[in-house]
């Protein structure tokens, strides 16, 4: 162990971000950067402490070989030597807790001197409980089998050649994200476990937690004899550090972006390195004629306002025309604060005791993220499944419903990432789901789709034995 984590002190910082600009060679800029106004994540400018001459470019690709070198040496790493890194890191998040939410509680300051929204400064946010949870998605990620080296299928052939199809590390993955501490040390986690180096971008709203935590992860690998480099970050490099990345093309070799919709679309659009699309999330619910009153009431209430800023809530709520639930889900909805944006049909079906806001089409598309609710009536399944095909983005759907057949032609109809029956959207989330923790939820058909977990962080090469076969 290192002094940093046998001691409550804060560990120290090492001296990565100094050697970024020392590596760094000039070289001419670089065209077709992302424009400062394509997301908000990636305008804030490059830190005071980073010299103006830096050749930014030049110094994300120092990171990203070092990072290749890292990785070269975490493909290597067995089982008990991530799991003891895992569980250095999970110790050390605990022992440097006052700091991280010192750290934490300047950025939410900053957040709220700005103006930023409710739904963000709650992501944004950490408490004792959110950064134990960490430590503990730490510790169930070091219980769960490794994926590297897993047999994905294999054979003899006729000819006596011996084949294997098995997992092995990405190599290099960067993520580009904003506002979201925990998705620091979640991507790490997983990153490692997964045999992988990584490299983050958690944008300026929580530089100091993400500088915080950067910090503990990296000491925390030394101290077990990892690379240190296996973590590494380009925020002191602001938006330009994150084009640099999007374009590190041969040193990268996955970038997953995770936010909001114009963040996700900047990266997707501007990036030369493979993306995998992690998407907002207008999730829906349909409330099935046949649901009883006491569940649709304890999922709705559960799927909007448990925790409405993150991508599993749900954002609109189809009502089946014969359903007679519709007063209470919507009473219960309204007592807990959220702001029902209704169509004709629900406004006229709702007691006058029940306030709603008429909805309009943008409604129809809008992830929230907060305590509002769109509210359409249909009047058949086909007609629930006609509105999600035309507004969904492809997270999460679900049904409430006690007709078997309903629920079957639901799930063979929707073409979501997720599709969950008689239960909250909530559930679409990789530690729930047994993964231990998620990277983001893919809703691209490529790769991966849905909760990306350990086994997505891998690809795939296979292996053929032979005794001298030759093709004829």
């Amino acid at each position: 162990m290192t002094e940093a984590l046998t001691s409550p002190a804060m560990p120290s910082e090492n001296s990565a971000h100094a050697e970024n600009a020392a590596h760094a060679e000039k070289a001419a800029p670089a065209e077709n950067a992302v424009p400062a106004e394509a997301t908000g994540v990636l305008q804030d400018p490059a830190p005071a402490a980073v010299p103006a001459e830096t050749d930014v470019e030049a110094a994300v690709h120092a990171i990203a070989d070092r990072s290749r070198k890292a990785a070269r040496k975490m493909a290597h790493a067995n089982r008990a030597w991530k799991d003891k890194g895992l569980r250095a890191i999970g110790k050390a998040l605990l022992e440097h807790k006052s700091h991280i939410l010192a750290a934490n509680a300047k950025d939410v300051a900053a957040g709220r001197a700005n103006g930023t929204g409710a739904a963000l400064l709650d992501r944004l946010t950490l408490s004792d409980a959110r950064i134990a949870a960490l430590a503990a998605a730490l510790e169930n990620l070091a219980t769960l089998p490794d994926p590297v080296g897993n047999v994905v299928r294999g054979q003899t052939l006729p000819n006596g050649l011996r084949l294997r199809q098995i997992n092995v590390p990405m190599g290099v993955v960067a993520a580009i994200y904003e506002a979201r501490p925990n998705v620091t040390v979640d991507i790490a986690g997983l990153a490692l476990k997964s045999g992988n180096a990584v490299i983050l971008r958690g944008g300026s709203a929580a530089a100091a937690t993400n500088a915080a935590l950067v910090t503990i992860l990296r000491d925390s690998l030394e101290s077990v004899g990892l690379p240190a480099d296996a973590v590494q970050s380009v925020d002191q490099y602001g938006r330009d550090g994150a084009n640099a990345l999007m374009r590190a093309r041969g040193r990268v070799d996955v970038l997953i972006p995770r936010g909001g919709r114009e963040l996700i679309q900047a990266v997707v659009t501007n990036s030369s390195v493979p993306v995998i699309e992690t998407g907002e999330g207008n999730v829906h619910i349909f409330l099935d004629a046949s649901a009883s009153e006491e569940m649709a009431v304890d999922i709705l209430l559960n799927a909007k306002t448990q925790r409405p800023s993150v991508c599993n809530t749900v954002e609109t709520l189809l009502v089946h025309s014969e359903s007679t639930v519709l007063p209470a889900v919507a009473a219960a909805l309204r007592a807990a604060g959220v702001t029902l944006h209704a169509d004709g049909r629900i406004r006229a079906a709702l007691p006058a005791s029940i306030e709603s806001v008429p909805a309009t089409e943008h409604d129809w598309a809008t992830e929230y993220m907060d305590l509002d609710l769109a509210v359409a009536m249909v009047d058949s399944l086909d007609d629930a499944v006609k509105h999600i095909r035309k507004w969904s983005t492809g997270h999460t759907e679900a049904i409430l419903t006690n007709d078997l057949a309903n629920a079957e032609r639901f799930i063979a109809e929707i073409d979501s990432a997720a599709v969950i029956v008689n239960a909250s959207t909530r559930f679409t989330d990789g530690g729930e789901l047994g993964l231990g923790a998620e990277v983001g939820i893919s809703t691209q058909k490529l790769h991966a789709r849905g909760p990306m977990g350990l086994t997505e962080l891998t690809t795939t090469k296979w292996i053929v034995q032979g005794e001298g076969q030759i093709r004829g």
